[in-house]
Order: structure tokens, then C-alpha cells, then sequence
């Protein structure tokens, strides 16, 4: 049985970088596939991830609840990618294509193909339409924990979502008439 992750913040304040090491690995791969969605390539997510996980360790005695220590984690990764995005943008280094690396998880190839065209489309919504849409359907929060990890209120998180899922619906009814 493992360790939950309130006690694997009590043993990380109390010196112990193994328990830190295991909240990295409980959740690098959830949260990693969001930074990936994010921010369109492989390594900007993996260095959006690094980043998070040394602040979280930095500010862990200010995380209020260690219960929810996946949430307040999650919270620091969304800011990241954000911060990272707008680098990314100023910069000019964004493009707007996901990687074609993206692993298949053993699919068929035409099931890879319309994995690709998906996130090809989720490339092309606004960041915060996007965002709002992947928290709800691949991470699967509800509109509250939404709100508590974006910072924005219910409503206007139901509106993104609605409005990224019409876009969606349209951006891949246009790949296929076309």
C-alpha cells in the first residue's frame, strides 16, 4: 500500500527526497500529458514540469492542505505551462503543430491518424479555450476543482468549454469535407 500524499509531504518537510521523489512519479505522467497538450512539443512540457516540481518543493511548507497536495500541484503546473506559453509565443518558437511522436499506445494506425488530427486541432484553440477543455474531458475535473486551479469562475470555465468543443467539432468536420 502506498503512501498518501499527505504523508509523503510530511516526509519531505521532514527531510525525506524519496517521498518527494514518489509525488514526482505519482504524477509526472497525468500532468505531463497536459503540459504536452499545452504547449505543443515534448521538451517546452518536460522543462514546464521540471520547473514545477522544483517550485512545488520550494513553496511545500505553504501548501495549506496536504491532502490535496495533487490539486495545489496541479494549480503550480497549469501556471507554468501558462508562463511557458507566453514565452513561447514572445519568442516565436510556438509551433502550432503537436510533435508526430506522439506514442500510439499500441493503436492501429488509422487510430494514430485521428489521435494526430485531434491534437492538431486542440493546437489550433485559443490557450484558455483549450486549457478548459483539456481539465475537463483528459483530466476529468469537475467545474469546481476547475475554477480552484485556473482561478476562474464556474461560469466562465462552462462558456470555454462549450465554445472550445463547437470549435473542435467544426476544426475536424473541415479536416474531413476537406
Amino acid at each position: 500500500m502506498s503512501d498518501s500524499d499527505a504523508a509523503l509531504v510530511a516526509r519531505t518537510l521532514a527531510g525525506d527526497l524519496d517521498a518527494y521523489a514518489a509525488l514526482m512519479a505519482r504524477y509526472r505522467d497525468a500532468f505531463g500529458r497536459y503540459a504536452l497538450h499545452m504547449l505543443g512539443n515534448r521538451e517546452d512540457a518536460q522543462e514546464a514540469m521540471q520547473d514545477s516540481f522544483v517550485r512545488a518543493y520550494g513553496a511545500l511548507a505553504r501548501c495549506r492542505d496536504p491532502e490535496r497536495f495533487a490539486a495545489w500541484l496541479f494549480r503550480i503546473v497549469v501556471n507554468r505551462c501558462r508562463t511557458a506559453r507566453r514565452r513561447l509565443l514572445r519568442h516565436r518558437r510556438f509551433d502550432a503543430d503537436l510533435p508526430h511522436d506522439v506514442p500510439s499506445n499500441g493503436a492501429r494506425p488509422d487510430a494514430f491518424e485521428w489521435r494526430d488530427e485531434i491534437a492538431r486541432a486542440l493546437s489550433r484553440l485559443r490557450p484558455h479555450y483549450r486549457e478548459a477543455f483539456l481539465l475537463r474531458y483528459v483530466e476529468e475535473l469537475d467545474y469546481g476543482e476547475m475554477s480552484r486551479v485556473t482561478g476562474v469562475k464556474e461560469p466562465a470555465l462552462r462558456m470555454r468549454v462549450k465554445r472550445a468543443s463547437d470549435q473542435l467539432r467544426d476544426l475536424l468536420r473541415d479536416l474531413h469535407a476537406g
